[in-house]
Parts: C-alpha cells; structure tokens; sequence
C-alpha cells in the first residue's frame, strides 16, 4: 500500500504506467482484430442472395425466446454511446488523448462497437425480427440513459464493469450454446466472437480492481461493498418498446434469459463468488475498521443470494415482444 495516496485521482495516475505498459495485452490492435462482416454474407459477391438465404433458413430454427434475448442482446450492445458517456463522467478519471486511461476508454469502446454492428446485421438478414420496433428501442435506450449507482466514482465503476463484463460473456456464450444446438452455426460463431471480447475485457477490469485493492484497500473494499449493496444492475435495465413504460420491457427479456438459462439469478451469485476469490477478500489485510465490515458483509452475501434465487420460480411464457412478428 502506497501511504502517501490520498485521492482516487492519484492511484489512478499511479496505476497509469502499468495501464500503458500492459495495453497490447489488454486491447487487440485493429490489424489483428475481427470485424463483423467476416462472419456475414459479402454484398459484394455474387453467391450473396444464396448466402443470406442459406442464413435465414438456419435462423427458422431459433425458438421465441431465444431470438427475444438475442435481440435484447443487441439493443443492449448498441446503446455503446451512453457507455462511453458514462467513462468521461467519471471523477479522477483523466483522458487526455496520449493519457493511458483515455487511450483504454477509446480502445475498448471500439472493440465493442463491433458487437452491435454484427449483431445488427444478422437480425436485419434473418428476416424474422421487426426492424423497426428494434430500432426504436434502441433509440429508446440511448436517450433514457441509466443509472448504474455508481456516482461518479471510478472505483465504484470498475466494480459494476467486472461485473457486467462478466455478465455479458456469460449471456452471448450461452445464446451461442443454444443457436448451435437449434442448428444456426453461423450465430454461434458470432456470439462465440463476442463472448471472448467480453471475457477478455472483464479480465482487464477485474485486474484495475486487483490494482487498486494494492494500494487503497480501504476505500476499494468499501466502493465494492456499496455496490454490492444497491445490486449491480443491467445497463438496459430501462430497456422499452414503442407504447410501453420504461423498463417493463427490460422485465420481459430477463424472464425469457432465465427461461433459457442464458442468463440466471444463480450466475449473478456466480460471478460475485468469482470476484471474491479473484480479488482475494478473505485474505485482504490492511483494512480499517469500516472496510473490516464492508468485508463481511460481501463474504456473507452469496450465501444470502443463493437463498433468495432457491425460492425463485422461473417465470412462465406470457409476453409477445413487438420486435418479433410471428410466435415459434
């Protein structure tokens, strides 16, 4: 622990030379990175109408639910503007263009723009999907924002994105899982793609965290009790469609994400216990009084969770998204 740190802008500016020093690990350069129309039919070729054609009948096989949540993967994945808003609000976060942090921000903010550019694309081709509805609540989501429960702390921020990250590798891998065995192969390539993005990126937040823990573990240990205690929210967590109340949407998609299992209250728990034994908290040392109790309250937190996600019941087919024209 470095005892003269007395502000979260200093650990990051300390931690910014090891930010600089790791980012050819922590970003791929764009030579060697995948774009999305490698894995889509090229409009340039002339097989390109036997290619899409070839893409949508694959895509028949997508049950309802499946293709809900692929597509609230998608308007979640093409609401980057708000993401990268929300970085540049941030307290002590400095950005200038050569400064580590604001070359992390752009990089990463690149890397996931692809995301919602693929995705998009195979949603328009598969011919299943009302592109407009999706659309609109895209733009929905966009301008309604969110509120993450950070504040504009960046210690609470790499909390809730190695939680997301996580999260999101987990949704997309699974979504994969699932298109493959209903025999779409091309999108199980594409959210294979995606996932490891995601992993890898979560990686790198989850390494920020480690950092700072090294030399502020008082305050990390509290910003990651705080966080903990609101519950890390989805960024679409005010997703809506054309006529509906913010956020009834976003209630929807989740219900059919844990129909499938793509994404679970059990995988919530999951990622907590994985960043408990990542980061080390048990054995975390150098903690004041308050942080000593910030710890006990997450050691003690899975097993609360685990508790309440054992009386949940998985919720029953009940709702007909606009976004989707016929019902499978």
């Amino acid at each position: 622990m470095i005892a003269t740190v007395a502000s979260r802008g200093e650990v990051l500016q300390h931690l910014e030379s090891f930010l600089k020093e790791n980012m050819s690990s922590f970003l791929k350069s764009v030579e060697d990175s995948w774009q999305p129309s490698d894995f889509l039919p090229d409009s340039s070729k002339d097989n390109f109408f036997d290619e899409v054609k070839l893409l949508r009948e694959r895509a028949q096989g997508l049950n309802y639910d499946l293709l809900a949540v692929l597509i609230g993967d998608t308007i979640t994945e093409e609401a980057l503007p708000n993401y990268e808003a929300w970085f540049h609000q941030l307290d002590d976060l400095k950005r200038e263009h050569n400064n580590g942090w604001g070359q992390w921000i752009r990089g990463w903010t690149a890397e996931e723009n692809r995301h919602g550019d693929l995705l998009n694309r195979y949603l328009y081709l598969c011919g299943r999907v009302n592109m407009r509805e999706f659309e609109a609540s895209t733009q929905f989501l966009i301008s309604d924002g969110f509120d993450l429960g950070t504040a504009h702390d960046p210690y609470k921020a790499f909390v809730y994105t190695s939680y997301q990250e996580m999260a999101t590798n987990i949704s997309h891998r699974r979504v994969g899982q699932l298109a493959r065995t209903a025999g779409d192969d091309q999108l199980s390539r594409i959210c294979g793609m995606i996932a490891g993005d995601e992993n890898r990126h979560a990686r790198v937040y989850k390494t920020f965290v480690e950092k700072i823990f090294e030399v502020d573990p008082s305050e990390m240990m509290l910003a990651f009790e705080d966080m903990m205690r609101k519950k890390i929210v989805m960024p679409a967590h005010y997703m809506r469609e054309l006529g509906i109340e913010m956020g009834k949407t976003f209630g929807h998609f989740t219900d059919a994400a844990q129909r499938l299992g793509v994404y679970t209250s059990q995988d919530y728990t999951d990622i907590l216990e994985t960043l408990l034994k990542d980061w080390k908290i048990e054995q975390m040392t150098g903690l004041n009084s308050s942080a000593e109790k910030a710890r006990e309250y997450v050691m003690a937190l899975p097993g609360r969770l685990r508790r309440v996600a054992d009386r949940m019941a998985v919720p029953k087919l009940e709702y007909k998204f606009k976004w989707i024209d016929e019902v499978r």
